[in-house]
């Protein structure tokens, strides 16, 4: 319900930048995994089924609007697109994730593919391949869950009581659940996360520089959807981002395990 009322008001010039940022989330995305089955052969197709998942996450959310009489032949134009265009979010990255998450099949890693005959570059260059994964992992899941966090009052709640060493525990917890998850909770792929060949690839830095971006994504996510803004003071921002931090890495590890 907070997104329709925040999409309802908002202006024009936002509209498009979210359908920006938007796109080239899921294009960071699609030129990890993608939706479809067959191979792309070039960024040509990477771009193509990018603009097709943020197409059909757009008809999704429109029909489920409708579906649900949020939007209505009497609702105002701008209203309509807002709040279309903000549902397609979280629509459109399920699209570009479907196949991430439902495909069931095992996926090779850079490493392991170099071991196929499969031409690769240097082992350099599979680092740096095995981070951005990792890193645009982390980001998707962290995107995801803070999505559907950070428009609703809880976050703005709970910050009311946020003294400065119970933000410290809350980061801690974030980062030692974060950790469990992927490293000590025995999910599909441990092992192989343990064996990723990335440039910052030991579980504790790996650990730190994820919920990092999980910050960044629940700063990001927060200034989205407009609560908060540069005109508040930065023990304000701080409070928010870090409660909405620990379950946006939560999402990041999470993320992690499924890419």
């Amino acid at each position: 319900m907070e997104v329709w009322l925040i999409g309802s008001r908002v202006d024009s010039s936002l509209m498009l930048l979210i359908l920006l940022i938007t796109y080239l989330v899921i294009f960071s995305l699609n030129s990890i995994e993608g939706f479809r089955r067959k191979k792309r052969k070039g960024w040509t197709d990477a771009i193509l089924e990018s603009s097709e998942a943020l197409a059909i996450g757009c008809c999704c959310a429109s029909f489920t609007l409708l579906l649900l009489q949020k939007i209505t032949p009497t609702t105002p134009l701008e209203e309509v697109l807002g709040k279309i265009i903000f549902e397609t979010v979280p629509f459109a990255i399920g699209t570009a994730l479907s196949r991430v998450l439902l495909d069931g099949e095992p996926k090779k890693s850079v490493s392991q593919e170099d071991t196929s005959g499969k031409k690769r570059g240097n082992k350099q260059q599979v680092q740096v391949n095995e981070t951005l994964a990792d890193i645009s992992a982390s980001f998707m899941g962290a995107m995801i869950v803070a999505f559907s966090i950070a428009p609703t009052d809880e976050v703005r709640v709970l910050a009311v009581t946020a003294s400065p060493p119970w933000l410290i525990i809350l980061m801690m917890a974030s980062l030692l659940i974060s950790y469990m998850i992927v490293f000590a909770a025995g999910f599909t792929d441990q092992a192989k996360r343990r064996k990723q060949q990335g440039l910052f690839q030991t579980p504790e830095t790996e650990t730190v520089i994820s919920y990092l971006i999980a910050l960044f994504t629940s700063g990001l996510m927060l200034l989205f959807f407009q609560q908060l803004n540069f005109d508040m003071p930065w023990f304000l921002w701080l409070q928010y981002t870090i409660i909405l931090g620990l379950p946006a890495a939560i999402g990041g590890a999470a993320g992690r395990i499924a890419i």
